[in-house]
């Protein structure tokens, strides 16, 4: 949505800026997330501790989600900012503060491991993470091209999305309890 906002107010080429700034730091947080995989991969005993921890924070964060979407919002100022140049190293800061990735990218990888569709190689290792980086550049350019005409669409998700949020969260608290304890 940033990509977007930034592509209406100053132009294509700052947005794209933007997004490639945000493209490294996905392919350092889905290299990192499927590195630590491997490690968990090769060392089971920690995979209980790591589902009961996920209880907690899946648990924790519904619960924000879920009380930030009670909250009545305030119209907020418009934010300007002066320099435009920087919109790489914008796209480099907003990606490094979403921690959310890299859970993400930890459980699809070693999913798609047991399901035997990957293995923890180099080629496939950078296959995977090339194929990310890939199609978060796309989803970028798409909100960048396309904003004006799903714009109506992208409201309700903005509303709307701290109950998205803590919807998916509470889901996959309560899989990984169901998990833990049928397991």
């Amino acid at each position: 949505m940033t990509a977007a906002k930034i592509s209406l107010n100053e132009g294509k080429n700052e947005a794209l800026s933007f997004a490639f700034g945000a493209s490294v730091v996905v392919f350092i947080q889905t290299f990192l997330a499927v590195l630590f995989a491997r490690f968990i991969s090769i060392h089971i005993e920690i995979v209980s501790f790591l589902q009961e921890l996920g209880i907690i924070v899946f648990s924790g964060l519904s619960f924000y989600f879920f009380w930030m979407a009670k909250k009545p919002k305030k119209p907020k100022a418009e934010i300007k900012i002066k320099g435009k140049s920087n919109r790489f190293f914008f796209g480099i800061l907003l990606s490094m503060l979403n921690f959310l990735p890299i859970p993400f990218y930890v459980f699809a990888s070693m999913s798609l491991a047991s399901s035997g569709y990957f293995q923890f190689e180099k080629i496939q290792i950078l296959s995977f993470v090339v194929g990310v980086v890939l199609g978060s550049f796309t989803v970028f350019y798409l909100y960048i091209a396309a904003f004006k005409q799903i714009e109506k669409e992208t409201n309700f998700l903005m509303k709307n999305v701290n109950t998205i949020i803590g919807s998916v969260t509470a889901f996959m608290a309560v899989f990984t309890l169901f998990k833990l304890l049928y397991n």
